[in-house]
């Protein structure tokens, strides 16, 4: 019992200072989104605590009330929803078809389709540019669903064909045997034992569709078709007054949910990862 609590107790105190480091950004997130606007300017007050004014609803009444923080929510679950729709439906079939039926080849293909992920977006948003117009999608929020998947395709495919090779193939010729066609052999044998790395793509591909600016900010123009990360930085910096306050409450609330989301299923995301580290 002592030395499996001085074993915890070492844990902690090496985890301690690194997780005090890494919350203290959503420290300042959280006292700046709930501060008087005035405090902002004001030298004696510390940053880092409320000073003469008590915490205040008005920030995000402003966000709110004053822009449209709630259209650029919803841009933004719709956007990431289709493109973690599209990205499973192409990486999927994709990284099993590279990982069980190309052999060695699938190996050299999965390469390649990594390393076009690697590609700068400012490479690449002017010749996507072209296509979006040429889709008459300009100025509209369906441009990113087309853009998105060809970064969250390649890096997906890649990650799932390192895990479904992980995946025993003597499970796959077992269910052969007893009769299980090829589609019910994925539906049931092979798709049930990669939800870690599924979940992984799904992680993955939402979060660079929640961070992504590039894209979002060259093809989008109207307030009422942007994403919460251009719309929180063309709508709420007004020349030298950036309104701190509201800022801080648009960053917050999309980080919140993502953090439960990397938290609750932090064990099968890091499966996800490592899956094919190895392989």
């Amino acid at each position: 019992m002592a030395q499996a609590f001085r074993e915890k107790g070492l844990s902690y105190l090496i985890v301690g200072p690194f997780a005090i480091v890494l919350a203290f950004p959503f420290y300042v997130m959280v006292i700046t989104a709930f501060k008087n606007q005035t405090e902002f300017y004001d030298t004696s007050v510390t940053p880092y605590w409320f000073g003469k004014h008590s915490p205040t609803w008005a920030n995000a009444s402003y966000l709110f009330h004053h822009t449209e923080y709630p259209t650029w929510l919803a841009n933004t679950a719709i956007v990431g929803a289709c493109v973690v729709a599209i990205t499973l439906l192409l990486a999927v079939p994709a990284g099993y078809a590279l990982a069980r039926l190309a052999g060695r080849v699938g190996q050299s293909l999965g390469v390649g389709i990594f390393l076009t992920y690697l590609i700068p977006p400012t490479l690449l948003f002017i010749p996507f540019f072209a296509v979006i117009r040429q889709a008459h999608l300009t100025d509209s929020m369906w441009s990113l669903v087309l853009v998105y998947p060809s970064f969250t395709v390649p890096f997906s495919t890649w990650l799932l064909m390192g895990f479904f090779k992980t995946i025993p193939q003597e499970l796959e010729d077992a269910a052969r045997v007893d009769g299980a066609s090829r589609l019910k052999t994925l539906t049931r044998v092979v798709f049930p034992i990669s939800i870690p790395g599924i979940l992984t793509v799904v992680i993955f591909s939402f979060s660079l569709v929640v961070n992504e600016f590039v894209y979002a900010f060259t093809f989008i123009s109207p307030s009422d078709q942007k994403m919460v990360s251009t719309g929180v930085y063309t709508d709420l910096i007004r020349g030298d007054l950036p309104e701190w306050g509201a800022i801080m409450v648009a960053a917050l609330i999309p980080s919140i949910p993502l953090a439960l989301l990397y938290n609750t299923f932090l064990d099968r995301f890091i499966a996800g990862f490592t899956g094919g580290a190895f392989r």
